[in-house]
């Protein structure tokens, strides 16, 4: 469903990816690992062209995301923020509903308003939440919320920011799981970035480590603990001594 070649991107002195190259099959849920500042959000947004790369192809579904109608382009994706990104000046349902009440996808209001019911009762919210505002919520409910405004277009592709980020334990399993089922449910593909090993544990069919701007290790969930690479090793294990520089 994404592959990237060769890319590379960098802002000014500073180079973010050096040649990277991913494979995303679709319908799997594949997460990239890697710590802060490596460009896995760089990375996305190059996918969504908000960011241009300097060099290397992008192909979604097997079409440069160079080409095309924007919008058309753009419906094929839901995204989960890292912090929520929640409008605070909107109603529940109307942040669901976001995309449904306007551009291409656009649903007359009741429908809309409908669908974002359905929506927030998948991710276990009844509808009494929909006319309450984000405020109103605990970081929980915000969460599933935003889960729930990612799926409401059925996108055939979902972008997951550090899901878990904020999150006590518990609600990082409940969230995960729901990520988990819905991604199953709707035959998506799922690209995720986090530094969650517990997330990627519950949510990857496919693992990728990003390092140095290059991906230095992937394959199936099921050979991460047993790949020799020693970058994967120290970060998997969380580790101090390694080949990943850390600040003492």
């Amino acid at each position: 469903m994404i592959h990237l070649t060769d890319l590379h991107k960098s802002f000014g002195s500073k180079h973010v990816l050096r040649g990277a190259d991913l494979h995303v099959p679709k319908g799997t849920s594949t997460v990239i690992i890697g710590g802060s500042g490596t460009g896995k959000s760089v990375l996305l947004k190059c996918v969504l062209g908000l960011v241009q790369p300097d060099q290397g192809t992008i192909q979604v579904d097997g079409r440069d995301t160079g080409s095309g109608d924007r919008d058309a382009f753009l419906a094929q994706f839901g995204m989960l923020f890292q912090g929520g990104a929640l409008f605070d000046s909107m109603s529940v349902w109307q942040n669901v509903a976001f995309r449904l009440l306007r551009g291409s996808l656009k649903r007359p209001k009741d429908e809309a308003r409908a669908i974002a019911i359905e929506k927030l009762q998948r991710v276990g919210l009844g509808a009494e939440v929909a006319d309450q505002f984000p405020a109103e919520l605990s970081g929980g409910m915000q969460k599933r919320v935003s889960l729930a405004r990612a799926i409401a277009a059925d996108p055939k592709i979902i972008f997951f920011d550090e899901p878990t980020t904020g999150l006590d334990p518990i609600m990082s399993g409940v969230i995960n799981d729901l990520i988990r089922e819905i991604v199953t449910e709707m035959g998506a593909t799922a690209l995720t970035i986090t530094h969650d090993m517990s997330s990627v544990r519950a949510i990857a069919d496919r693992v990728a480590m990003l390092h140095g701007g290059k991906f230095r290790w992937e394959g199936p969930i099921a050979e991460m603990d047993d790949a020799t690479d020693p970058y994967l090793h120290q970060f998997v294990n969380g580790l101090a001594d390694g080949p990943i520089e850390t600040v003492r």
